[in-house]
């Protein structure tokens, strides 16, 4: 077995198999699992997806957020078992795939556009084959 054949198990055994699905300009509540000590607590990061990068294992996504008037942001790794879980709050529709113009921006100008209509879930393999 060569090399990159036994990284890439690893790897796959790794992975996360139910991500959410979520895209650039979507706010999202990331569940973050915290350990402090012998406890274990979760607590919660909210803000706007400025960016997805990399692939497979590795592939991260940074969220911006402005709290008591100051921006900040955070980088997670989507396959991490430190996140708990992924909600989508709300659906953006941007036209950019990284949104670094919104870390200077506060109130108003801040705003992505929500998007309208559900995003469909693609077909089953099994139903799609059949026709």
């Amino acid at each position: 077995m060569s090399r990159s054949a036994i990284i890439e198990k690893l790897q796959s055994q790794q992975m996360k198999k139910d991500v959410t699905s979520f895209r650039i300009g979507d706010t999202v509540r990331v569940h973050i699992r915290i350990i402090e000590g012998d406890k274990e607590r979760t607590q919660v990061f909210a803000g706007t997806v400025i960016a997805r990068k990399g692939q497979g294992l590795s592939e991260t996504f940074s969220v911006h957020r402005v709290a008591y008037g100051e921006g900040m942001e955070r980088v997670f790794m989507l396959h991490s078992p430190r996140i708990a879980k992924i909600e989508v709050v709300k659906e953006g529709d941007v036209r950019r795939s990284k949104l670094y113009y919104l870390r200077g921006t506060s109130g108003k100008a801040s705003k992505v556009k929500g998007r309208f209509g559900a995003r469909r879930a693609p077909a089953p393999a099994a139903e799609a084959s059949a026709e």
